[in-house]
């Protein structure tokens, strides 16, 4: 049964609206996704809204109604709203017609299993939401088995990474630790560490790419620190040839990830 919204002032608004910060999100382990298409890939994924916003101008879609179905039976709630106070939830002028709140997942490193794939991403104080999407969704597009993000990153539940992300934080497993914690982790078992790095580094395109293989880029403005680099397997570095001198940091990681998978799995 669906419960109606009426009022912005709503104690339900509020604290959908409360999902958009960060520290919200951390105290309540909920984090908001819009749109049809992402939570049809997360219901897909096995994961269920806990929660269903859907907007009162919505136009009827055999996926909506998929959506409804499965959060109702899930013992979910299911609510309506008009555009407006979906635009004031989702903080956008022209908002989805649809938005739904999830659990956030477990992000530990024991969760992972390495054999599960060939390529792996790993990025290091990765500080753009966008970027870190991003990651997400080249990850899903190479078969990769997941993000692994290194020291303090961007949050990856919030809406503007779930956005970027386009349904790959449904897809791809996600873990958080730092540095201390995993170097430890990678070196208990098989795995290459392959950073992007301008230092002592081979060309990427005829590296010796072993699997698994976990491809490391680093912060935005400063890339890598040295002893991360030094502790990596493999260094290898993308010709420049105009005036930057180094890629957009999700960029690189999907450029490095496809050559990676054209090595791998030829």
């Amino acid at each position: 049964m669906r419960r109606q919204i009426t009022g912005f002032s709503n104690p339900t608004v509020k604290y959908l609206r409360s999902l958009r910060e960060k520290k919200h999100r951390k105290r309540e382990g909920k984090f908001l996704a819009e749109g049809l298409r992402l939570l049809t890939d997360a219901l897909e994924s096995g994961h269920v809204p806990e929660m269903l916003v859907m907007s009162s101008e919505r136009d009827g879609h055999p996926l909506l109604a998929a959506l409804e179905s499965a959060v109702t039976a899930s013992g979910g709630e299911v609510l309506e709203c008009t555009p407006d106070i979906l635009g004031k939830i989702s903080g956008k002028d022209n908002p989805q017609a649809v938005a739904g709140v999830f659990a956030e997942f477990a992000t530990s490193l024991g969760a992972l299993d390495r054999s599960t794939a060939k390529i792996w991403l790993v990025a290091q104080a990765l500080r753009d939401p966008g970027n870190l999407g991003t990651m997400l969704r080249t990850g899903d597009a190479v078969g990769a088995g997941g993000l692994i993000l290194i020291d303090d990153c961007a949050d990856p539940f919030s809406v503007e990474a779930v956005r970027a992300s386009m349904g790959a934080i449904f897809t791809q497993k996600l873990a958080q630790a730092r540095w201390e914690e995993f170097l430890p982790w990678l070196r208990s078992g098989n795995g290459q560490l392959v950073a992007a790095s301008l230092r002592d580094a081979q060309p990427y395109r005829t590296a010796p790419y072993a699997a698994p293989c976990f491809l490391l880029v680093g912060n935005e403005s400063r890339g890598l620190p040295q002893d991360y680099e030094d502790a990596c397997d493999l260094r290898v570095t993308m010709p420049m040839r105009g005036r930057a001198d180094s890629l957009n940091a999700a960029v690189a990681g999907a450029v490095l990830a496809y050559e990676a998978l054209a090595a791998l799995d030829p």
